[in-house]
């Protein structure tokens, strides 16, 4: 079998949602000796944004989404040891510390987010769910990361988003970061109002939110 018709199987299995299939072809690639890398910019992650484009066009829901991420997750997990291996570091598109703030308990809108941005070849550090806004920063310090995403699923801590900005901006290290919010009751309008750099409503687009923050930080 030859690479275009691995790596076409390849995305199909994540479109499919079918993790066995991910697994094994994973699998294959590294018998076959494979540059596993190479595998996953051209065999999964077309697989994972075509998943992105049929949940926007309102084709794939909420399960669909979760099961083609398990999907992506599972074949990573095979393929990333022999990345390390070989010393290649696989090219990640940026670091994202993700959290849901102190006081909300919350985490199942997070860990899909989370899923999907590792599986879109970000570097994610998810540090849980009731997060003390400290640990966002000393976290995003120790990995010098480009992004902060904080989720609040209860209006009541909706205020933690705010404050960590604020605590940001006490400690002179606000540029440093792109803040990111979401959550159910967060809008677009609080994430305006607080000084975020960006709100998502959902998965896909947290993943071209910070796609484009990203894009727009290194252009400068």
């Amino acid at each position: 079998m030859n690479k275009e018709r691995i790596f076409a199987l390849m995305s199909q299995a994540i479109i499919e949602g079918h993790q066995e299939e991910a697994v094994r072809l994973a699998r294959e690639a590294l018998e076959l000796k494979l540059d596993p890398a190479e595998v996953i910019e051209k065999g999964y992650v077309p697989g994972i944004q075509k998943v992105g484009e049929l949940w926007e066009k309102g084709e794939y829901f909420l399960p669909e989404l979760i099961t083609s991420s398990e999907a992506m997750k599972a074949a990573m997990a095979v393929l990333e040891p022999e990345i390390r291996k070989l010393d290649q570091g696989l090219r990640a598109r940026g670091k994202v510390v993700i959290g849901t703030v102190e006081g909300d308990i919350h985490d199942i809108g997070k860990n899909i987010v989370a899923s999907m941005l590792q599986a879109s070849g970000f570097e994610v550090f998810d540090l849980g769910a009731d997060v003390k806004l400290e640990k966002f920063i000393e976290k995003a310090e120790e990995i010098k990361a480009d992004i902060i995403g904080l989720s609040a699923l209860l209006t009541t801590t909706m205020i933690g988003q705010k404050r960590l900005i604020e605590l940001l901006q006490q400690l002179k290290l606000r540029e440093r970061y792109k803040v990111i919010v979401g959550g159910a009751p967060v809008t677009a309008r609080w994430a305006k109002d607080i000084g975020a750099d960006g709100y998502a409503e959902n998965a896909v687009a947290a993943v071209h939110l910070v796609g484009k923050l990203l894009e727009t930080t290194r252009e400068r």
